[in-house]
């Protein structure tokens, strides 16, 4: 039940770094506009250093969803887990119910005799 708990915390936590970062990957603007006052190197330069934070942003974005998923499975496992658990032991109170229901004998009436017309 504690790596569960281990698990929900670091779910959450890992949602809350997932939301900051696209936050951050949507506050960047687009590619910097070609400035005709700067030569083509310069310009390249910038356009290079956008594209080298981005990636990084979008990378390490990535690695938190995959890192998200296989927790979010874990979960889901120990979802399927105790939902199997449940049902066996439903299986074993129905069972012993069943069992345990003493066999009674339906009472018969006592038959009444046809009345006759007159």
């Amino acid at each position: 039940m504690l790596t569960e708990v281990k698990i929900s915390n670091n779910l959450y936590d890992m949602k809350q770094k997932i939301d900051q970062i696209e936050r951050e990957l949507k506050g960047f603007v687009d590619s910097p506009e070609h400035m005709p006052e700067l030569i083509d190197s310069s310009n390249l330069l910038r356009k290079n250093e956008f594209l080298i934070s981005t990636d990084q942003k979008k990378t390490e974005l990535i690695s938190l969803y995959s890192t998200y998923a296989k927790s979010m499975e874990l979960l889901l496992n120990s979802l399927f887990e105790i939902q199997n658990e449940l049902k066996t032991v439903l299986q074993d109170q129905s069972s012993l119910i069943s069992s345990s229901k003493p066999k009674s004998k339906p009472k018969s009436k006592p038959k009444s005799k046809p009345k006759s017309k007159k």
